[in-house]
């Protein structure tokens, strides 16, 4: 491993770009850009925290950060599915997170990319990832992970607990629209079940790859990872693949929901259709009749004689009854 990979600043003064010494007691103490510079594995445990869409942090990670070209790609990439490849004997790992930033919509997941290894972290992302935040909190508290195996165990435990309020979320609300089909007929259900099937969907299709990086990450030979920490993996990795049962669970119950209000619906529009077309069959001859008499030609009969219309009345209102006694025997009403 080389002696200095640090070598050369980056600047510090956003708070979204972070250096951190591990003290390896759960604190932290928080670098500036020359003792970056200067840092060896000798003097602990190293975090950097960078936005991937900076200039300056992609100029760092490109031209001072020590690391691979690929690595350093993967790290700026602006688009990658959740995946871990082993890089010597350091991680390369891409997961996503649920964005719980304030205005935004659950399935609009956040990244965030990783390279590991025994003595340094360097994390990037574009947006601001709570997971993150409740780690910088630990370690403000002497309460987070001591050395760096640590560090990624309870990153990804982190991100996989985040998801439980969106998986909760979702199961309340298709509940909650199951009920309310029981409870009304409002079209406006559709709309809400198939939001909601499109945020099942699309929050599964990142969960899906997450899964398949979380299992090979328990099994990547590198040296730092201890049987230990891979336990406590496989427990993360089984709680997530909970909550993607639990999304299909919630997808499956939205569509059968659905299917129901479209049976429904379609039932509606059939019994209204019907008793339009029973009008129609009843109207149908009267319209006839009274077309029929109706025109401007001589030989109409009863024209000259003064009951003639009361009698005519009389002949729909027998053919109307006629119709009725037909329609009922027939079992068409």
């Amino acid at each position: 491993m080389e002696e200095n990979i640090m070598t050369s600043s980056i600047q510090l003064n956003n708070d979204s770009n972070l250096a951190y010494l591990l003290d390896g007691n759960g604190g932290t103490r928080e670098l500036d850009a020359n003792e970056i510079a200067t840092w060896t594995p000798q003097a602990g445990n190293i975090w950097v925290h960078l936005n991937y869409s900076s200039s300056a942090d992609a100029e760092w990670l490109t031209h001072s950060s020590g690391l691979d070209p690929l690595i350093v790609e993967a790290l700026l990439a602006e688009e990658t599915r959740p995946r871990t490849t082993a890089m010597g004997d350091g991680l390369l790992i891409a997961l996503r997170g649920v964005n719980h930033n304030p205005g935004a919509d659950p399935e609009d997941m956040v990244s965030i990319r990783l390279y590991i290894d025994d003595t340094r972290i360097v994390t990037s992302r574009k947006r601001e990832l709570i997971s993150v935040t409740d780690l910088i909190e630990q370690f403000n508290l002497k309460r987070g992970p001591r050395d760096t195996t640590k560090f990624l165990v309870e990153l990804v435990d982190r991100l996989v607990l985040r998801m439980s309020d969106t998986v909760d979320l979702f199961e309340d609300k298709v509940a909650e629209l199951e009920e309310l089909l029981l409870a009304t007929e409002s079209r406006s259900l559709r709309k809400e079940l198939a939001a909601l099937r499109r945020q099942a969907i699309t929050i599964r299709r990142y969960l899906a790859p997450e899964r398949e990086a979380l299992s090979r990450l328990m099994i990547e030979k590198v040296s730092w990872l201890d049987d230990d920490s891979r336990l406590q993996l496989r427990e993360v990795s089984d709680r997530l693949i909970r909550h993607i049962e639990d999304i299909d669970a919630v997808r499956e119950r939205a569509a059968v929901t659905q299917e129901e209000l479209q049976s429904r619906l379609a039932e509606q529009m059939n019994t209204r259709m019907y008793v339009l077309s029973v009008v129609a069959a009843i109207f149908l001859p009267l319209g006839f009749l009274t077309g029929l008499l109706g025109i401007n030609v001589g030989g109409i009969p009863g024209a000259e004689y003064p009951k003639a219309f009361l009698i005519f009345i009389g002949m729909l209102v027998a053919v109307v009854a006629f119709q009725m006694l037909l329609f009922r025997w027939k079992k068409w009403i």
